[in-house]
């Protein structure tokens, strides 16, 4: 197939893009490379490439690219509540205006399949999961976005939408603001933490298995399509103090210490229910403690200044 990625650079794209040449698709990717990544380099050399640097917002360029496509991945994104605060407009006009310019410019027959976030749960119920019915609460800026955009696109048909949780692992485009690669650098290269709010639970998974989940919708299309999927470890709905156990189990040395005092900025604090998307026969290939381990191997090559988001 022809499918054209926005945001091909970026974490999850960086990915997705080669596991997809791989499999013998022809990719349009399509990045801004607002961060001077150059995480696409290794795929120069497929012939099934088309590499453009462009903005997803741009209508002439994607009208253009969108004409020849099969199905589209809509990945471009401000992501993380910091950044959409730091440029509102450029988050509102990525993260819903340019997925409103696919849904618009495409026919019924191209397949959008996007990735959204499972952080529209906002704050749940204490020992209750949520499932894909949970009315969706999202307590932040890029979280009410990234609703509105789903909410878009399941409305348009020919659709599937993942929300992912909270994603942690190495890519060629690297982040260090995501939670676990960031408690991770931090017990490796200070040796402690201070939790605020360390009961505040969330999901977890491995960036390699949301392109696994990904791919999953894409083989069993017809069987997912116009439905909305939580994509998580199951076993790995954890507080942040839990969280923080799990990296001393390899980083024996780290302590942690809950505040007395102060608040998390960011006040999710939820479980969630990934039973929908298992059903579908998805499986999770790496486990917290897999990318746990393969972060420390990671760490010692990057740098936090060249890789924040905000």
């Amino acid at each position: 197939m022809v499918i054209l990625v926005t945001g091909a650079a970026g974490y999850l794209g960086s990915i997705l893009t080669p596991q997809l040449l791989n499999e013998g698709h022809r990719v349009i990717a399509i990045d801004n490379f607002m961060y001077q990544q150059t995480s696409l380099l290794d795929c120069c050399a497929h012939d099934g490439l088309t590499l453009i640097r462009g903005d997803a917002r741009d209508k002439n360029l994607i009208a253009e690219h969108l004409a020849t496509a099969d199905v589209i991945f809509p990945l471009a994104c401000y992501t993380g509540a910091p950044l959409c605060t730091k440029d509102p407009v450029g988050a509102e006009t990525t993260n819903l205006g340019a997925v409103k310019l696919i849904l618009e410019l495409r026919s019924k027959e191209q397949r959008v399949i996007f990735p959204t976030t499972n952080s529209g749960y906002g704050i749940g119920q204490e020992g209750i999961y949520c499932d894909e019915k949970t009315p969706l609460k999202p307590i932040s800026f890029y979280g009410r976005l990234k609703a509105d955009a789903e909410k878009e696109v399941l409305d348009r048909g020919n659709s599937v939408t993942l929300r992912l949780a909270t994603a942690f692992g190495i890519s060629p485009r690297m982040r260090l603001d995501l939670l676990v690669n960031d408690f991770v650098y931090r017990a490796l290269n200070d040796g402690f933490l201070v939790l605020f709010q360390a009961h505040f639970k969330r999901n977890y998974i491995h960036v390699r298995d949301v392109v696994k989940a990904m791919v999953h919708c894409l083989r069993h299309f017809d069987k997912m399509k116009n439905e909305p999927y939580n994509v998580g470890l199951s076993d790995c709905n954890l507080s942040k103090r839990e969280l923080c156990e799990e990296i001393k189990r390899q980083i024996t040395s780290f302590y942690f210490v809950e505040a007395e005092v102060g608040e998390d900025p960011d006040q999710r604090n939820y479980i969630v229910s990934n039973e929908k998307i298992e059903r579908t026969g998805f499986k999770p290939s790496f486990s917290l403690q897999q990318g746990i381990a393969e972060l420390l191997k990671g760490y010692r090559i990057v740098k936090r200044n060249q890789y924040a988001n905000a």
